[in-house]
């Protein structure tokens, strides 16, 4: 069984174009809304997100919403924490294949890291 974790200088998940996600008001309360809203560029890009590096520039003070654990994914989704594991990994291969491809070095990489063979 894979265990999620992140891969390192991926990124798709600062990906956060409102349009690609109709329903961010059904799982973010308001205040977390408007933070979330703040935080996306003109381009859809976390404003917070180094393009060189594929890093987070806030990191250890990113909000809630950006951390895979299990209390915010309970409140977000109502994701049980014995779910949680593949609930992650799903959403996280259905990022990376949308925001780089299928077959992207990142999907690729996420796989590899995860022992994933599809």
């Amino acid at each position: 069984m894979s265990t999620w974790r992140c891969i390192k200088q991926c990124g798709a998940c600062c990906n956060l174009d409102p349009s690609d996600r109709p329903d961010l008001e059904e799982y973010l309360p308001p205040e977390q809304l408007a933070i979330y809203m703040s935080m996306v560029g003109a381009d859809g890009w976390c404003i917070n997100l180094d393009r060189d590096t594929r890093t987070c520039n806030i990191y250890e003070d990113r909000p809630s919403f950006c951390r895979v654990q299990e209390d915010t994914f309970v409140a977000m989704f109502g994701i049980e924490p014995e779910d949680l594991n593949d609930f992650a990994i799903a959403c996280c291969r259905e990022q990376i294949e949308g925001v780089y491809g299928e077959r992207s070095l990142e999907a690729i990489r996420f796989d590899t890291e995860l022992g994933i063979f599809l």
